[in-house]
């Protein structure tokens, strides 16, 4: 199904771990270990991740298993004894409970099918997170790990973790229509309100249940749904499908292969597209920073043992004196975190007084049915609303913060340039500072779609609000009007203030995540070029100690060592231009270097 993706990545990894090899060939320790961490090892562990949603009894596990090909996964359960499902390619099948604690417990793969929240076996270890499933199944195979999410009565009421967590992190969306009753209002209100704003272009529909349609029926239903979505949606992806057809071995009748080719078609070319092309991109900087260290081993074979070993200590010094422009930068960003997480909090707090002064009034205004079925849908919203305008300023004063940073670390590298080119007795050009040096695991795909400021507000948003939806899920019972009233105005405050006491921390943490990684990219980056002529010259000393070789042959083979590397970047050249050219042989624009930010707070891919 992926043949051509899995092809293409085992090409550039491939690419990547030479020019590793190579990096460790020259002496340059530690940009070969970076490029094996940080590229291969990244694309070689990259998986794809499905998410299905849908409201309950719409068919959603019956097409899970039909999507594996097996009858899996337990059908019938209630929306209150259902578990998320995690479930990944395995030779031979098996099972494992995971605890929100962390803990593993194993699970006979033949009590799959039986396994409910509540039902499982006792243990210490408290609420269940999600059942981890691995099956040999052809769509699992190709890396992809499906998320089968437990379906709700009313898409509104859908776990906060799922629709702040597991959709804005997913690669696609198999969103789940039922043909007895297609686009309810309450699909309508969770597709406009929450799925669409972070998750519009990876949305697939699901038409289950075509058995119920004659074939003029379905032309027209079908005809009835696009239209209907592409009221929400810009030329909605629709595909009608049959999953007991798909289990009876009617793969053609059932709409299952069309559907699976669309699928791999767009995580091939739109998601794993842009991966590669990001990974080549780190890989032609790392070669373009190896370039300086061949330079630097070619400028060596001109001094002797003990001129290296002063050029060496020249450089080493120089390096220690730059500790101190390195601290200036790590101070400054450390200075403007802490003014922005004090505003943050000063923020929530009036946020909190502003609602909690407001709310009687609502309440006193409102109807008790409406009080006791849509306080806690209200709080939410309110609060989703305040957290997406206060996320956005977080957002944009972090970029900003970012952006500054790189243009002082960008003036700082030519002046190490200037230093080392003294050190050495000659010109070295200034190393590139490029604006993607640390956007590989940002989410790539994101930051090309959607653009930065808006990756950092749903990263933000989704982190709090997974954490705040729970709590303000206030459900009033009493069935006497002024009791329905008093009981509200009683747990509102309540639970608009412990969701505030978890939001704070929560930001918090999200901020100083996002500045500790901007910190530690500033001090590998105003490191990088002296390590890497440091670490070259000291191998190429230690060559001499073991056999003082001629000039010509030193210079024999540096002249190798810039061919292999004028090779190797060719290579790496062709490869990320093959990304983009269609079958046709015409080509598609290269996209622009992802912005140069750490990854985004709370999360990745």
């Amino acid at each position: 199904m992926l043949e051509s993706f899995h092809s293409r990545k085992d090409d550039v990894t491939g690419a990547l771990r030479e020019l590793s090899e190579f990096a460790d060939r020259l002496g340059a320790k530690s940009v070969a270990t970076r490029i094996t961490n940080d590229l291969v090892k990244k694309l070689e562990a990259d998986r794809f991740h499905l998410v299905v949603v849908g409201e309950f009894n719409h068919g959603k596990t019956t097409f899970v298993n039909a999507l594996l090909g097996a009858s899996i996964l337990p059908v019938g359960v209630t929306p209150t004894t259902a578990v998320i499902h995690h479930l990944e390619y395995a030779a031979d099948p098996r099972a494992e409970v995971v605890y929100a604690s962390g803990e593993r417990a194993g699970l006979p793969f033949e009590d799959v099918r039986a396994f409910t929240v509540g039902g499982e076996r006792s243990s210490s270890a408290g609420e269940v997170k999600f059942l981890e499933v691995g099956y040999p199944a052809e769509l699992l195979r190709e890396r992809v790990v499906l998320v089968d999410t437990p379906g709700v009565n009313d898409l509104s009421l859908q776990r906060a973790d799922i629709t702040y967590s597991y959709i804005p992190r997913s690669d696609a969306v198999l969103f789940l229509i039922d043909a007895g009753q297609p686009l309810k209002e309450s699909e309508r209100v969770f597709l406009q309100d929450k799925l669409l704003g972070q998750s519009r272009d990876k949305i697939l529909f699901v038409v289950t249940k075509r058995d119920i349609w004659s074939q003029d029926e379905e032309a027209e239903a079908l005809a009835y749904i696009r239209g209907e979505l592409g009221k929400l949606v810009k030329t909605p992806v629709v595909f009608p499908i049959s999953s007991e057809r798909a289990l009876e071995g009617d793969r053609a009748g059932s709409g299952m292969p069309e559907l699976l080719d669309h699928l791999t078609r767009f995580l091939a070319e739109e998601r794993g597209r842009i991966l590669l092309d990001n990974a080549l991109g780190e890989g032609l900087e790392s070669a373009r920073l190896l370039g300086k260290g061949v330079d630097a081993r070619r400028r060596a074979t001109a001094m002797s043992r003990d001129e290296l070993s002063r050029r060496i200590e020249m450089i080493e010094k120089d390096l220690a004196g730059q500790s101190r422009t390195i601290e200036e930068r790590r101070a400054g960003i450390r200075e403007e975190v802490s003014a922005i997480r004090a505003w943050v909090r000063r923020d929530l707090d009036r946020f909190v007084d502003d609602v909690l002064r407001q709310l009687p009034a609502i309440i006193d205004e409102a109807h008790t049915d409406e009080i006791k079925v849509y306080l806690g849908a209200f709080l939410e919203r309110t609060f989703a609303e305040w957290a997406q305008a206060e996320t956005k300023e977080i957002a944009t004063a972090l970029e900003a913060l970012a952006e500054k940073t790189i243009a002082l670390v960008r003036e700082d590298a030519h002046d190490v340039a200037k230093r080392v080119s003294e050190a050495l007795g000659g010109d070295v050009k200034t190393p590139n500072v490029e604006v993607d040096t640390f956007g590989y695991d940002v989410g790539v795909f994101a930051l090309f779609t959607i653009g930065l400021g808006v990756m950092f507000t749903n990263a933000l948003l989704g982190g709090i609000l997974a954490l705040a939806a729970p709590v303000l899920a206030v459900y009033v019972k009493d069935k006497v009007e002024a009791e329905t009233r008093k009981k509200a105005k009683e747990m509102a405050p309540i639970a608009l203030r412990e969701a505030a006491t978890r939001i704070g921390p929560k930001l918090d943490e999200m901020i100083q995540e996002f500045a500790s990684r901007l910190d530690a990219w500033v001090v590998t980056a105003g490191q990088e070029l002296h390590r890497e002529v440091i670490e070259v010259l000291k191998a190429a000393r230690e060559e001499r100690v073991r056999a003082e070789p001629s000039s010509e042959s030193q210079l024999k083979a540096c002249d190798d060592q810039a061919e292999a590397l004028k090779a190797l970047t060719a290579r790496l050249e062709g490869l990320r231009s093959a990304l983009w050219t269609v079958e046709n042989g015409e080509s598609k624009p290269i996209p622009p270097p992802v912005s140069s930010v750490p990854n985004a707070p709370g999360g990745s891919a």
